[in-house]
């Protein structure tokens, strides 16, 4: 058998590379990719600063106080209690090789990878649900433990559903620039591009935190698509600057309710008192976007000016794949550079030491082969 490299996750503050068997096509509709930039997402960042209670004591608690549906209460028995797994799940990568049914891509293209496992035929990927594919366990990714997929810190990823999955990389566009693309992106994207399609211009409110990095390409999305003005609260000053670098103005350093209502907010905090600000800054009939993972299990919610003001409340994962294909367009057209979200960039082979670095965005690329 042949082998290659895998970074995997240990515990948090550690990070190694293992030998793993080398993937290989097991069906007709699959593909094998070399990832050539991976970027850390922001949930990666509290996975390895120990921040995510994805393990252990503080998970098994959890669980067994969460209410709700048997489904939840499964989503958390087969949450990835202890390393090791192997990591990583935003990445732009090469194509090596197709099964013979793979029609969309060939070996040599260049692709970026949703980091959700969506088959592109069921009912739910149909309406643009990809986050939830039926054809997969449920909340199926790569790099977080969740199926057989493995990381995309590796030489070699298996991709199921090559035609449903795999986009080309737009013509001209560094790696670096796209390495984001298939999760924090398109989650940051989403929060706005809707919303402004429906009232172009209109103001936005981006309250920022614990999803740094969807926060800022919210941000940088609601500018790049006409918001007339964004404004940009969270408590941490060193995002801040970088929102400001981006367009936005900022409307202070303590989570609060804003002095005026803004007809789209978006809430990136992932803490209750961010959550809250967002709400109570949504004016009436407007809509409010929370990305926030709120792990608790409760989480206080302002319901009664929710309903009074009457807006729109969404909270879900991105459906990736969904969203991409403008995504891809926007920035193949250069209308939207996430770049301009401060960056780290490292090579390739130092992953497990760039990715235990404090910054809003880290992306490791591979030196091109000659």
């Amino acid at each position: 058998m042949e082998s290659s490299q895998q970074l995997f996750f240990e515990r948090p503050g550690r990070l190694c590379w293992r030998t793993v068997e080398t993937p290989t096509i097991e069906g007709p509709g699959q593909a094998l990719v070399r990832p050539l930039a991976v970027a850390r997402c922001d949930l990666d960042a509290a996975i390895v600063e120990g921040r995510a209670p994805f393990r252990g004591a503080a998970l098994h608690w959890l669980r067994d106080r969460l209410p709700g549906s048997v489904g939840q209460r499964r989503l958390f028995r087969d949450a990835p209690f202890a390393g090791p797994f192997p990591f990583g799940h935003e990445c732009v990568a090469e194509v090596l090789d197709v099964g013979e049914e793979v029609r969309t891509v060939k070996a040599g293209d260049r692709v970026v990878v949703p980091f959700q496992i969506a088959c592109g035929a069921c009912d739910r990927c149909g309406r643009g649900v990809t986050a939830s594919c039926t054809a997969v366990p449920h909340a199926a990714t790569y790099g977080l433990g969740r199926g057989a997929w493995g990381g995309v810190l590796g030489d070699v990823v298996r991709v199921p559903f090559a035609d449903a999955m795999l986009l080309a990389a737009p013509a001209g566009v560094a790696s670096v620039e796209l390495a984001s693309a298939g999760d924090n992106v398109a989650d940051g994207y989403r929060t706005v591009a809707g919303p402004l399609r429906t009232r172009p211009g209109a103001p936005v409110l981006v309250v920022g935190g614990e999803a740094a990095s969807v926060g800022l390409y919210a941000v940088l999305a609601a500018v790049a698509l006409g918001s007339t003005e964004v404004a940009y609260l969270d408590p941490d000053a060193s995002r801040t600057r970088i929102a400001e670098s981006l367009g936005a103005r900022s409307i202070g350093r303590r989570y609060r309710k804003a002095a005026q209502g803004y007809p789209i907010t978006v809430d990136a905090s992932a803490a209750p008192e961010g959550l809250k600000s967002a709400v109570l800054s949504t004016e009436p009939g407007g809509v409010c976007t929370s990305v926030g993972i709120y792990l608790a299990p409760t989480t206080p919610f302002p319901l009664l000016p929710a309903f009074m003001n009457g807006i729109t409340f969404h909270t879900s994962r991105v459906s990736s794949r969904a969203v991409l294909p403008e995504v891809l367009a926007a920035i193949g057209a250069g209308v939207l550079r996430p770049s301009r979200v401060q960056t780290t960039i490292a090579p390739w082979d130092l992953a497990a030491e760039a990715f235990l670095e404090p910054a809003a965005k880290v992306v490791v690329e591979r030196a091109a082969l000659r």
